[in-house]
C-alpha cells in the first residue's frame, strides 16, 4: 500500500511517498480503507518538530473516513464494508489502510458522506467541548476565539452562535474575515484584538476565550477576559515556552484557566471520547454546523497541503483524497 513518511524533520519537502505493508488489526481493532484524510495543524507540528512523534520513520495524520477492511478479534457493532470515521491518537492516516481501536471507530450517521465525514472525527469534537464541555458558554455571554477561520475556528462560531453568545473572532489577514463572519462571528479582528475586544464589550471584556496559539497570544486573551471570565488553552502553535499562570493573574478577577486536547482525552478517557463525539456529529447531522472543504490534495500531494496550510491563508477544512 502507498503511505507517506517522515523519515526526517524539516519542511514539507521531507514527506516522502514509500510503499508499506498493509497493516493487521488486532484484539478490539479494526482496518480501514481509507477514502479521505484530514490535514491539521498537528501533522505540520509533527513534520517539522516532532510533534506526538514515537519515532522516525512516522506517518502522519490523525484523521479518516473510509471503509471497514477487516475486524480484529472481539470486535462487536461493526462490520466489513461499514462506512465509519475515526480519530487515530498515534497517526497514520496519510495511508491506504488504517488500523484504529474501536473506542475511536465511528459508523457515519446516515445521510453523511464520506468527504464530509473526514472533517470531523478531531475538529467538531474539540470545537464542541470547547463550547460546550469544557468552555461551559451560556446563553447572552461573549466569546473570543482565535484562529476564527480555521476548522475549529469555523466549528465553534457556529456551535457559540447557536448557543446564543455573541462571537468575536481573530484572523491572521483580511482575507479570512469574510469566511469567519459567514461562519458565526459578529465580529472579526486582524492581528492584535486585545484593545478591540475592550472596545467591542465596552471595556468589560470577554466571558470565554478559547486559545490554540500559547505565548504572548494567551497572555492576550487573559488579559481580555471579563470578571469571572474562563481561559481554555487547546494548543500550542506558536512553539513558545509553556505557560504558567497563577494568583497575581487570576485572583484579583476571578479568572479560571483550562484546558482540551482530544488526543489525550482519546487515549485517557475513551468512553467520553465516544460521547463527546457523538454529541459533536449530530450538530452536523442537525444542520447547526457545515465545515467547508476549502482545498483538496491528492495522497501524493500531501507536501503541497502542508505548504497550504503552513502559509496561514487557507480557511476552513484541507482534505487528503487517498481511494475516494
Amino acid at each position: 500500500m502507498r503511505a507517506i513518511e517522515i523519515q526526517e524533520y524539516g519542511g514539507p519537502e521531507v514527506l516522502k511517498m514509500v510503499e508499506a505493508d498493509v497493516p493487521e488489526p488486532g484484539p478490539g481493532r479494526v482496518s480501514i480503507d481509507v477514502a479521505y484524510t484530514g490535514v491539521n495543524f498537528a501533522d505540520l507540528k509533527a513534520r517539522a518538530e516532532g510533534y506526538r512523534v514515537p519515532a522516525l520513520p512516522f506517518v502522519p495524520g490523525l484523521e479518516v473516513s473510509g471503509r471497514v477492511r477487516a475486524l480484529g478479534e472481539g470486535v462487536t457493532g461493526l462490520s466489513v464494508g461499514q462506512e465509519v470515521s475515526a480519530v487515530l491518537t498515534e497517526g497514520g492516516g496519510y495511508a491506504d489502510v488504517v488500523v484504529a481501536g474501536t473506542d475511536n471507530v465511528f459508523a457515519l450517521p446516515a445521510g453523511l458522506g464520506l468527504r464530509t465525514a473526514a472533517t470531523l472525527p478531531s475538529v467538531l469534537p474539540t470545537a464542541y467541548a470547547l463550547v460546550h464541555t469544557v468552555g461551559r458558554l451560556q446563553p447572552g455571554e461573549t466569546v473570543l476565539v482565535q484562529g476564527a477561520a480555521g476548522g475549529i475556528g469555523t466549528a465553534v462560531g457556529q456551535l457559540a452562535k447557536r448557543a446564543g453568545a455573541t462571537v468575536y473572532g481573530v484572523v491572521s489577514g483580511e482575507a479570512k474575515v469574510a469566511h469567519a463572519r459567514e461562519h458565526g462571528y459578529d465580529e472579526v479582528f486582524v492581528g492584535d484584538f486585545e484593545e478591540p475586544v475592550r472596545a467591542a464589550t465596552g471595556g468589560r471584556g470577554v466571558d470565554l476565550a478559547l486559545d490554540p496559539v500559547g505565548g504572548d497570544t494567551l497572555r492576550s486573551s487573559l488579559a481580555s477576559l471579563a470578571v469571572y471570565g474562563r481561559l481554555i488553552s487547546f494548543g500550542n502553535a506558536s512553539g513558545a515556552p509553556p505557560w504558567q499562570v497563577g494568583q497575581p493573574e487570576l485572583y484579583p478577577r476571578g479568572l479560571s484557566v483550562g484546558g482540551f486536547s482530544i488526543l489525550t482525552l482519546a487515549q485517557a478517557a475513551p468512553a467520553e471520547l465516544r460521547s463527546l463525539s457523538e454529541r459533536a456529529f449530530a450538530t452536523v447531522a442537525d444542520g447547526t454546523v457545515t465545515l467547508p472543504v476549502t482545498a483538496e490534495f491528492t495522497l501524493e500531494e500531501a507536501a503541497e497541503a502542508h505548504r497550504l496550510m503552513g502559509a496561514r491563508t487557507s480557511t476552513g477544512k484541507l482534505l487528503l483524497r487517498v481511494n475516494a
